[in-house]
């Protein structure tokens, strides 16, 4: 039986996340850009012998003045956080991003991945490999570069994530199995 599980992909305006999201569930990439409203996608994976349904929501571009959208965060299992390579100011976005999504969920622990898009975009890269993965051992999650165009690592970045949400539920399970009440 598949499990079902909720992902939500956040980022500032224009870093990819609708050709991210659409090169992994349609496997193309969207050449023209339309600011996204918000989408929902859905595929069906299998990954390491378990099969998943994910239910991917595709966020509206967010910047440090825009409220979050509490229905963004309602069910949702796992976040991907996306910066372009090509912009410093949606690299320092993340921070600002995953604070906001803590304090919305309550917790301190969220399964997340940082995710550098447009790596075939070298020769304008303002982001280093070097500050992704420093961000992502800060956050305590996994670090992906990739290329939505040329669907370099794509999957690679989901992937990491229904690893990392399964993980945590493993964990949660395992914390919240070791105490028994009986009702007499």
């Amino acid at each position: 039986m598949a499990k079902a599980r909720k992902i939500a992909v956040f980022g500032s305006r224009s870093v990819g996340k609708s050709s991210l999201t659409v090169q992994y569930v349609e496997n193309h990439f969207v050449e023209s850009y339309y600011p996204t409203i918000e989408n929902q996608f859905q595929k069906m994976v299998v990954i390491k012998g378990q099969e998943y349904l994910i239910e991917i929501l595709d966020t509206a571009g967010q910047d440090e003045f825009s409220l979050m959208n509490q229905k963004y965060l309602i069910g949702v299992h796992g976040y991907l956080l996306v910066y372009s390579i090509t912009s410093r100011s949606s690299f320092d976005l993340l921070k600002i991003m995953r604070d906001k999504i803590l304090d919305s969920v309550g917790t301190e622990e969220i399964p997340l991945v940082v995710v550098g898009n447009k790596s075939d975009l070298y020769s304008q890269r303002q982001v280093t490999i070097e500050e992704g993965q420093n961000l992502a051992k800060e956050f305590n999650c996994s670090f992906v570069e990739c290329s939505a165009r040329m669907n370099e690592n794509v999957d690679e970045c989901f992937q990491r994530l229904i690893q990392g949400i399964e993980s945590t539920e493993d964990s949660k399970s395992s914390t919240e199995g070791g105490e028994s009440c009986v009702i007499m």
